[in-house]
């Protein structure tokens, strides 16, 4: 029975397909993967599995969707004159005032729970 094997080099990357192993049962495939394949370069992980399992569906089979126009999604188009741009800029000022406001009330509140925790480490020593 033929195993196809595929290979993950690091942590986070893709699977790609190094070659296949020719094995009676999945231990041995597993077995003979890990020889021929984990051994030869830097391995995360291998793949194994029969290659009756894998399909394959190609473009002449069925049409794919590709990519389709989602220029719409951009604000190219969109006209826009000095007065929007300074609405965008207040309304920038204010977030960035109310994140300072609040920083500075958690900030508060912590340094006001490590007095109290202090006063009350002086009290029961």
């Amino acid at each position: 029975m033929i195993w196809e094997v595929f290979r993950q080099e690091q942590r986070g990357k893709y699977h790609t397909h190094c070659g296949n192993v020719h094995a009676p049962d999945k231990e041995m495939a597993l077995m003979f993967a890990q020889i021929q394949h984990g051994r030869r370069r830097p391995t995360h992980s291998l793949w194994v599995t029969p290659r009756d399992e894998i399909g394959e569906v190609d473009a002449e089979e069925t049409r794919f969707g590709g990519t389709t126009d989602k220029s719409y999604r951009w604000a190219s188009t969109f006209n826009t004159d000095e007065d929007f741009a300074a609405e965008i800029a207040a309304s920038q000022r204010e977030q960035e005032a109310a994140e300072r406001e609040r920083a500075e009330q958690d900030g508060g509140a912590e340094r006001g729970s490590d007095a109290e925790q202090g006063a009350e480490e002086g009290e029961s020593a």
